[in-house]
């Protein structure tokens, strides 16, 4: 698996987005620049004109007044017309628009800006100005330029309109240019669901290692190690449903035999063997439904997250061994217990714990010859809690080739499937002399709640 120098998803995914917005932002800077330019243009263009006819309006050629129907002639889309009014010495010597009967000359201030109102017979409204007065070769003089505030109102939306246009345009770009940014970034993500869709967990495949992205690693190895959770699961199942077909076909063909040879000559010898292979076949069924209620017992309680109970475990052990205490005189077994003084608890499902430790003393009963020692032990050290089945036994009984394996019959594997939902790991060893097979459910302290009351 590759890891140095390989891209990782984040940049591709900005240089993707960053892309596209570097192209939005030229063009909308092209548009802008092309309309401020133009804009420029066209209001410098207006100025000329308003220049022109303040002008010619303010200091005419001749001292008639201006015809202003010629002045009408001046048209230009930024046209502010502007209007001058010039005192001197207290005089009114200029008046270029003829503003003075419209306005209150009182509220015109003596130096500044100021929005007044203005009204004449044929029109009213406001007008914008700016006062400057100064001393002027021993005169004083006071100078007021106005302007429509409408008309300013109006240029100001026009210049507006004109540069919100572009802005306006260049959304729909924007929106696609991302969308497409985005999509072709997470192409490769759908390339990876779509690997992960078609994946055949059971089937011993497996994601490609060599991804191109980086961020890709740790999910591929996720999904990888999943897989190798489900095949290895998958294993487990089918080779239990094979132990699970060995158990029951040897009492199944024996019952068969047995019962066709006792229609024949139904001896007592014949029958005690059928009644035999029959309580073997329902031991094995017993099993099987121990193991449905153990993993119904953990899916519960995993499912509804609730609180294992805290179980002394040496008094479990105690119940157990006093019920199966005539079991073990009947067989000839000598049946004992050693568990601390102080209790020893789990917190577990107290179900899955009776389970695992009966199958393991059965097992032991079961498959031991008469006169075998099964001690049962409950121990605490400062890492663990261990509880153990073992026995002196120089032979255990097999049954068929599931021994051969390590198991003893359906039974351990029941207590296997058990040990993994209780959180615990199920050992076997020779044990302390004189036992020559000891069976351990252990427990790492702080594991799943254990050593805490």
């Amino acid at each position: 698996m590759r890891f140095a120098g390989q891209p990782t998803l984040q940049r591709y995914l900005l240089r993707w987005t960053l892309g596209a917005v570097l192209v939005v932002w030229l063009t909308l800077l092209a548009v802008a620049w092309g309309t401020g330019l133009r804009e420029s243009r066209k209001f410098s263009d207006g100025q000329l004109v308003s220049v022109a006819r303040l002008w010619l309006q303010t200091v005419p050629a001749s001292q008639a007044v201006v015809d202003p129907a010629l002045l009408d002639g001046f048209q230009h889309e930024y046209l502010q017309d502007v209007a001058v009014m010039d005192w001197q010495d207290g005089q009114l010597v200029i008046d270029s628009h003829q503003m003075a009967p419209g306005l209150n000359l009182a509220n015109i201030p003596v130096h500044g800006f100021a929005s007044v109102p203005y009204q004449t017979p044929q029109s009213t409204g406001e007008r914008r100005l700016y006062t400057v007065a100064l001393q002027q070769n021993g005169h004083q003089r006071r100078v007021v330029v106005l302007m429509d505030m409408q008309k300013r109102s109006e240029l100001g939306k026009d210049i507006a309109e004109h540069v919100a246009q572009p802005a306006l345009l260049i959304f729909p770009l924007v929106t696609l240019l991302l969308w497409w940014a985005i999509r072709r970034g997470l192409r490769p993500l759908d390339q990876l669901s779509s690997e992960v869709a078609a994946l055949d967990g059971f089937s011993g495949q497996r994601m490609d290692a060599e991804h191109r992205f980086r961020e890709f690693n740790s999910t591929v190895l996720a999904i990888n190690t999943l897989v190798d959770s489900l095949q290895k699961q998958a294993q487990r199942e089918r080779d239990f449903a094979s132990d699970v077909a060995h158990e029951l076909r040897t009492p199944l063909a024996a019952m068969t035999l047995l019962a066709s040879a006792a229609q024949a000559n139904p001896t007592p010898e014949r029958l005690t063997q059928l009644e035999h292979e029959s309580l073997r076949a329902g031991r094995i069924l017993a099993q099987l439904l121990d193991l449905a209620r153990a993993q119904r017992a953990g899916a519960s309680g995993r499912h509804a997250g609730q609180a294992l109970a805290s179980v002394d475990v040496g008094e479990v052990a105690l119940q157990l061994v006093s019920s199966h205490a005539q079991k073990a005189h009947d067989t000839e077994h000598e049946l004992s217990l050693s568990r601390p003084d102080t209790p020893v608890t789990l917190a577990v499902a107290p179900l899955l714990l009776e389970l695992a430790l009966r199958n393991l003393i059965d097992n032991a009963l079961q498959h031991t010859p008469p006169h075998t020692q099964v001690g049962v032990e409950v121990e605490q050290t400062a890492s663990e809690i261990r509880v153990s089945v073992s026995d002196d036994g120089q032979q255990r009984q097999t049954a068929g080739a599931s021994a051969d394996r390590g198991g003893m019959g359906l039974g351990l594997r029941l207590v296997e499937r058990i040990a993994e939902e209780m959180g615990a790991t199920l050992l076997r060893d020779q044990g302390v002399a004189p036992m020559g097979t000891r069976f351990t459910l252990r427990w790492p302290i702080g594991q799943r709640g254990a050593g805490r009351a």
